[in-house]
């Protein structure tokens, strides 16, 4: 891009009030043109591949899909954009971001921390700049959030054979007699590799998952529906599988209702 031409910019949050304070935002400066916008990762990627932005703000948290399934999908662009995380991610999370590179500004966001990623933006773009820097090594952080080029697959055994699963195919993982149990719309298979809930939770990371209680994991994106139960506690019904109703314990309620852009 020459120094003549605007940055061309999509934004992509599930919220639209927060894609509106970003575009009021963004009109004070001349160089940023915002092309376009999405409420969701999935027309996200899709405006992306029609428009070819040089740039996207990004948000994270959005149900079903989140913003690393965004990146990870442009990431296979010819000419991927450049990305700026919008986030409200603790600091473990940051610390990742800022290891890779990665530019990001705090939900809610801040005039002055914008103009900061703006000018960076601009140092990449003009490439005029006195400061050095770096272009983000994306790849690199999708490693660090499990979606990198490493091939994801939760193994189980089906009839002496290990089957190779898909995360989308698993909707259910529950340890039953001290064995994981991984619940599809084809079956229930008994884990094969992860010996406890805690490390395929970790292995997981990044991925549409959500640990509802010390025994069972679901698939956010194949919930049905769920409303309060019992002491503070949530209930909650899968698609696709005929099961019981899944108890949500008080404690993580609240992380239930961010996962899915609730609170």
């Amino acid at each position: 891009m020459s120094s003549q031409q605007n940055i061309r910019c999509i934004l992509v949050d599930d919220e639209t009030p927060a894609l509106d304070e970003l575009s009021f935002l963004l009109s004070d400066f001349n160089d940023i043109d915002v092309i376009g916008t999405a409420t969701s990762a999935t027309k996200g990627i899709k405006l992306i591949e029609e428009k070819k932005p040089d740039l996207v703000f990004l948000d994270i948290q959005m149900p079903g899909k989140n913003g690393f399934h965004v990146l990870q999908e442009i990431m296979q662009l010819p000419d991927p954009p450049l990305v700026i995380f919008a986030t409200a991610y603790d600091e473990y999370a940051l610390q990742a971001f800022e290891e890779n590179a990665v530019d990001y500004i705090l939900k809610p966001l801040s005039s002055e921390r914008l103009k900061k990623s703006i000018q960076r933006i601009r140092c990449l773009v003009y490439a005029n700049c006195e400061e050095k820097v770096e272009i983000p090594d994306m790849n690199a952080l999708l490693d660090t959030m499990g979606l990198g080029t490493k091939v994801l697959r939760i193994s189980v055994e089906d009839s002496g054979r290990i089957l190779l699963l898909e995360p989308s195919d698993v909707i259910l993982c529950r340890v039953e007699e001290r064995k994981i149990m991984v619940y599809t719309q084809k079956g229930i298979f008994p884990c094969y590799g992860d010996k406890t809930l805690d490390k395929l939770e970790e292995r997981l990371h990044g991925q549409p998952f959500f640990r509802t209680n010390r025994g069972e994991m679901v698939n956010l994106t194949h919930v049905r529906d769920f409303a309060p139960w019992f002491n503070g506690k949530y209930v909650v019904t899968m698609k696709h599988i005929d099961e019981q109703e899944i108890i949500i314990s008080k404690g993580r309620v609240k992380d239930f209702r961010q996962r899915l852009g609730l609170a």
